[in-house]
């Protein structure tokens, strides 16, 4: 997913750590070869389960500050990181996302999708909300990019995406947390994202003393995929001059 942002750091040479959230892609099992997610479970891990496996890497490879970078839910993991331990972050940058935690009708529809996802697989769910995900100009103008996000999506379990929608809605309000943040703050969010759109990241970057705001034109809820050039600008001119 983050693969045209590791090229751009890297040219920099920034040293960048771009890790699966358990029973995703590489970390479907641990170092003994169990299953983080195995088929049949009701595991559900939480935002604190993810975030504590990114401290544990962090801590494993001696890095005790960074730059946390998160797009959809992985900014949600970006707050839990910040309530379990916030002397890591250096910095923030917050995509396409949300502090609130899920209203009655959002956890309804994601019991639903993780229903959906065990019962049909993965193809029903990236049939369903890949729509929704990408912006108007992509799904138009865009299909290489559209089949870019559709293979990422399907390269998943059933399982790691039922557990993921689990740990979604059972995430807590990270509103309150907003008014704490004392770092540089970059919010970017996609000017087409219906799932979060641009007032929910205006109204959150003005509660975030001196964050920045940066919209990505011709982009939604993956705006790093839909318009890297441009993500990729608003995330190197951050990183250059507030960090």
């Amino acid at each position: 997913m983050w693969e045209p942002q590791l090229a751009t750091c890297a040219e920099r040479g920034w040293r960048v750590i771009a890790p699966h959230f358990r029973g995703f892609g590489a970390s479907r099992s641990d170092p003994n070869g169990t299953d983080l997610v195995p088929v049949g479970s009701d595991a559900r891990p939480t935002t604190d389960d993810y975030a504590g496996d990114v401290i544990d890497l962090l801590d494993a490879l001696h890095v005790h500050e960074a730059v946390v970078v998160g797009l959809s839910m992985g900014s949600y993991v970006a707050f839990a990181i910040l309530r379990l331990a916030a002397r890591y972050v250096h910095g923030l940058v917050l995509a396409d996302t949300r502090p609130q935690a899920d209203t009655a009708e959002v956890v309804e529809s994601r019991k639903r999708m993780a229903q959906l996802a065990r019962e049909h697989g993965v193809r029903a769910i990236a049939d369903e909300m890949l729509p929704k995900l990408l912006g108007e100009t992509t799904r138009r103008e865009r299909p290489d990019v559209a089949a870019t996000i559709r293979s990422l999506a399907m390269s998943n379990t059933p399982e790691a995406l039922a557990a993921a929608l689990g740990a979604l809605m059972q995430r807590p309000d990270s509103t309150p947390l907003l008014a704490s943040i004392h770092v540089p703050t970059l919010v970017i969010v996609g000017e087409e994202d219906g799932v979060t759109p641009p007032p929910i990241a205006e109204e959150m970057s003005k509660a975030i003393a001196g964050s920045q705001l940066a919209i990505i034109p011709r982009a939604g809820h993956i705006s790093n995929l839909e318009n890297t050039n441009a993500f990729n600008e608003a995330l190197t001119q951050f990183l250059d001059h507030r960090i």
